[in-house]
């Protein structure tokens, strides 16, 4: 029976080596060469050392990515709670309606973001018909005809946020709907209030859910580009943004993309196996 089942996993094993494995042994390899005369590559760490110049992006890219995580958890742990503790049909209603914007194109998304953040866009056409820019001009004394939202680190969490938040939701709400109500009751008949059931049950019971929540939203939020780029307007240039042009722009130079690549894919690891790690520690002493 052992041997049938490692036969089955022997598909999986073939597709992580050639499209996992690889791949990061051959960005590795680039990040540890550089191109000299003739194109000969030669082994040297003047990629990772030359990174420092770009220490304004990385720290831009983790905080804005932080930013959209914390809002994320914010507004999607509310919503998973309110629809774990409605009816089945309200919660078919308010899944579809959750995932309906995913069933749409990325790009169309965030274009769409676009024409409403414009200076001539939506939002501030609006605004100027209800008064709300020549109000701000009077109490200012400013002469502004529009607020500029776009090519703002603003524009680009709203972003991350509106594209990322199902990613939140969805496996908050999974864990929430699992929970044991006779340990909700079992809380409440040992005198525990509401705020007391949901700090010292709920919310532990569903660590496991937030973790998995803040990671899905913070992994693609720090390597996103076209939402820094169309959002941000190349005026927020993120981590995403910088790969990218050292394989397809301009600065092109693919040895010290494949490095800033490798960084990045540690400290995100890094970053999950602590989040993995506090998770199993606040679960270990529910248990107990």
């Amino acid at each position: 029976m052992k041997n049938k089942r490692s036969l089955f996993a022997v598909p999986y094993i073939i597709w992580m080596a050639l499209f996992v494995v690889i791949p990061i042994v051959i960005m590795l390899v680039y990040s540890l060469s550089v191109a000299g005369d003739g194109e000969d590559l030669s082994a040297s760490l003047e990629n990772y050392t030359g990174m420092v110049l770009y220490a304004s992006v990385f720290g831009r890219s983790f905080w804005l990515a932080f930013i959209a995580t914390v809002i994320c958890l914010l507004i999607g742990y509310p919503v998973a709670y309110m629809m774990s503790r409605e009816g089945p049909g309200f919660q078919r209603v308010a899944m579809a309606l959750i995932m309906l914007p995913m069933w749409m194109n990325f790009l169309l998304r965030t274009y769409s973001w676009m024409a409403i953040l414009e200076n001539n866009g939506l939002l501030n056409q609006l605004f100027q018909k209800l008064g709300i820019i020549a109000l701000y001009n009077r109490l200012t004394g400013s002469d502004i005809q529009y607020f500029q939202m776009i090519r703002t680190p603003g524009a680009v969490v709203l972003g991350m946020v509106y594209n990322y938040l199902p990613f939140m939701i969805l496996p908050i709400y999974t864990v929430l709907t699992k929970l044991d109500a006779k340990l909700i009751e079992a809380a409440e008949d040992l005198g525990a209030n509401s705020a007391q059931v949901f700090a010292r049950v709920t919310l532990p019971l569903s660590l496991s859910g937030i973790i998995s929540g803040v990671t899905m939203v913070f992994v693609p939020s720090v390597s996103t580009f076209a939402i820094s780029r169309l959002l941000g307007g190349g005026t927020q240039m993120m981590l995403g943004d910088l790969i990218e042009n050292q394989f397809l722009g301009g600065a092109y130079n693919p040895h010290l993309g494949a490095a800033i690549s490798m960084v990045m894919m540690v400290i995100v690891v890094v970053c999950m196996v602590i989040m993995r790690h506090f998770g199993d520690g606040d679960e270990e002493a529910m248990m107990l």
